[in-house]
């Protein structure tokens, strides 16, 4: 009698780990819709990146840094370049054409709100922060650190199309976070 029990409480068990762990999964959604953002930079995203007088450099896209973040880290990876982008980038750069800082504007202000959701996500501890996630974020920033700071912040807004497509992929319906 013992014997045939241990097969459906190991089945049980198995059951509830997974759906705990997708329920996990599906409490940190970005809401923010990622194609409004990357309309209002596509807007802009030629006048940025002819501001960019370092053709041969990148911050975000030689990193396969970004390619390589494990699902567990993703949530704590968007949440650090969220905060990359908030911190440096939109304070670094300094823009005289009043559309486009209009659009850069927007811009921080969704990252702002993506920014709150996964903040709670973190105080429910939902927001995993592995190794992997703490180097993926070092290394953007030690490449920005390379540049001049207004430099580092154009290019950086120049790459933005390469995170908002991480961003579409990591969290647009797949509940990655």
């Amino acid at each position: 009698m013992k014997a045939q029990c241990v097969p459906l409480c190991l089945l049980g068990a198995m059951l509830f780990l997974c759906s705990v762990h997708t329920r996990d999964l599906r409490r940190c959604l970005i809401s923010t819709d990622v194609h409004t953002i990357e309309e209002s930079f596509r807007g802009i995203k030629k006048a940025i990146q002819a501001k960019d007088i370092f053709q041969n450099v990148t911050i975000l896209s030689p990193s396969e840094t970004l390619h390589s973040i494990k699902p567990s880290d993703v949530c704590c990876v968007t949440k650090n370049l969220l905060a990359f982008y908030m911190d440096r980038v939109f304070k670094d750069h300094l823009e005289p054409n009043p559309q486009i800082l209009r659009k850069i504007s927007s811009i921080a202000n969704s990252f702002l709100s993506m920014q709150k959701t996964l903040q709670q996500c973190q105080k429910q501890r939902l927001c995993h922060c592995g190794q992997e996630a703490t180097n993926a974020t070092r290394i953007i920033h030690d490449n920005y650190d390379q540049l001049e700071v207004r430099s580092a912040a154009i290019k950086s807004l120049g790459e933005l199309d390469i995170f908002l497509a991480w961003i579409d992929k990591h969290h647009h319906g797949t509940s990655a976070a």
